[in-house]
């Protein structure tokens, strides 16, 4: 690919100076329409050190309105940005609805380096898969993904190093991984070669600029920009919006098969001095186990979902009690705010991952894309479907990134929820928990019933398979939880 890239192009000054003006004007409209449309952009810049890929970021910058984009310059990772998964720092700063977003070095500089440049980090297989898939979701949840390599042969970049170093103010740009670079050129560009190869699709190409001249440079980026925006603001007023709408109501063949939950015993008890003791000597258990994660430097991720009424917080209350407040979080996931909703749907999870050693416990989770958002109609079924795959390669991420992954369903079933919504309503100390939305929620017990199995059967995988919890009886429900946390730990740490 790259080895047969004609070097050698060039644009003059005069036919520069003949088609750039009305390019830049192009692409002045094609961020003002992408604002309006709110069409995010993501630009990445990658290519050989001493490419030029800031003098093509000035370029771009020079023609942009300055208030509608930001650049982000991606350097070596810190050890504080280790305590992540890899791809967790690209998250933080993807741009809202209309938004552009420059990337100075992205995902494409971190996995090469981790293959050529010291042999560390994410093994070169995982790094392709993690890069498909946030350009797969990128590109899926509607933003103009645009990559370029900035390509010079060995002997240019030599010769631009030399003049780097010739000037003070510029000599720092030359460092050690540069010259390391230039002396393992070959090594480099069969790599990047594979890279772009594996992860250039017909949705996500790699634009290769051929970067020996400025003038052209400027050129070619700004026409692959605009050519690529412009696509896609046609796209948008001429394709109709997906429609969101409600789940349909189950045919009776549907809803007489039996599913996972329909096995399930819910009439499992606990008597209250079995628990009162086994309660005691778990969250002792649990105690240490979080101090051990830290020492160790293991993250968990623990998930409740579960029908309205079925426990979640006296559970998560439970298991809490037991923990050091400074090693966890409890993330409560409502509604998205309109910030939220503004980004991939993965986003605001993303921003919630737990740091190496530390516990995130979700009270609801990113599986309200494929449950409420589903039956009620908040995204459409393009949007549902398709969460199925970006969440098991999200929960795939952080497993290859060490995590625990814990997934509780507390079930219950209707009579038992009605008790509850009942005894709540009754109780001038709880009636804050029971909404007008809850009994509506209730009404829709079968379409939740359906949706909940495809989920099960879709998310439970090796990796973060689903526990179920009877959770008719309280007791049981919440030792079964801090038993399973305490196991899934403990196993993990024998592994270290």
């Amino acid at each position: 690919m790259l080895e047969n890239i004609d070097l050698g192009k060039t644009i003059s000054e005069e036919d520069f100076d003949s088609v750039n003006p009305e390019l830049e004007a192009r692409l002045a409209r094609c961020q003002r329409a992408a604002r309006e449309l709110k069409i995010p952009v993501i630009i990445l810049f990658d290519g050989w050190d001493a490419a030029g890929k800031g003098n093509a970021i000035n370029a771009l910058a020079q023609v942009l309105d300055p208030r509608g984009f930001k650049v982000r310059s991606f350097v070596r990772s810190t050890a504080v940005e280790r305590m992540w998964p890899w791809m967790w720092r690209y998250w933080q700063v993807l741009p809202a609805a209309g938004g552009w977003a420059i990337f100075d070095r992205s995902w494409y500089d971190r996995a090469l380096f981790d293959k050529v440049g010291n042999g560390k980090g994410a093994s070169p297989p995982r790094a392709v898969e993690d890069i498909r898939d946030i350009e797969h979701h990128l590109v899926e949840s509607g933003a103009v993904l645009i990559k370029f390599w900035l390509h010079i042969d060995k002997k240019e970049q030599r010769k631009r190093f030399r003049r780097l170093k010739e000037n003070e103010s510029t000599a720092w740009k030359v460092t050690p991984d540069s010259r390391r670079q230039n002396r393992h050129y070959e090594e480099w560009l069969a790599a990047t070669d594979a890279m772009l190869e594996a992860t250039s699709t017909a949705t996500t190409p790699c634009t290769v600029v051929e970067a020996t001249e400025r003038r052209y440079v400027r050129f070619k980026v700004l026409e692959t920009i605009v050519e690529a925006v412009e696509r896609e603001i046609k796209r948008r007023r001429t394709i109709p919006a997906l429609l969101c709408r409600p789940m349909p109501e189950p045919d009776a063949e549907t809803l007489a098969r039996k599913t996972l939950l329909d096995q399930v015993d819910l009439n499992r008890k606990l008597e209250a001095a079995e628990y009162r003791d086994r309660l005691g000597r778990l969250q002792a258990r649990l105690f240490e186990l979080e101090h051990e994660l830290y020492v160790a430097r293991v993250p968990a991720v623990i998930i409740y979902e579960g029908w309205d009424a079925g426990g979640k917080g006296g559970n998560i209350r439970r298991l809490t009690r037991a923990l050091d407040p400074r090693g966890y979080e409890v993330v409560p996931v409502g509604p998205p705010t309109e910030e939220e909703k503004s980004r991939p749907y993965l986003w605001r999870f993303w921003r919630a991952v737990p740091k190496a050693g530390h516990i995130a416990i979700f009270d609801r989770s990113w599986y309200g894309r494929v449950l409420v958002e589903r039956v009620e109609g908040y995204c459409s079924d393009h949007d549902w479907q398709r969460a199925y795959g970006e969440i098991n390669e999200f929960e795939r991420q952080l497993a290859d990134f060490g995590a625990v992954i814990v997934k509780f369903w507390l079930h219950i079933d209707r009579a038992e929820q009605l008790r509850r919504f009942e005894a709540r309503q009754g109780n001038p100390e709880k009636q804050w928990k029971i909404t007008e939305e809850d009994w509506r929620n209730r009404e829709k017990w079968d379409l939740y019933r359906v949706a909940l199995d495809d989920m099960i059967a879709q998310t439970s995988t090796a990796r973060a398979p689903w526990t179920i919890i009877e959770a008719n009886d309280k007791l049981h429900a919440r030792i079964k939880a801090l038993q399973t946390v305490a196991d899934s730990l403990g196993q993990r740490l024998r592994r270290q």
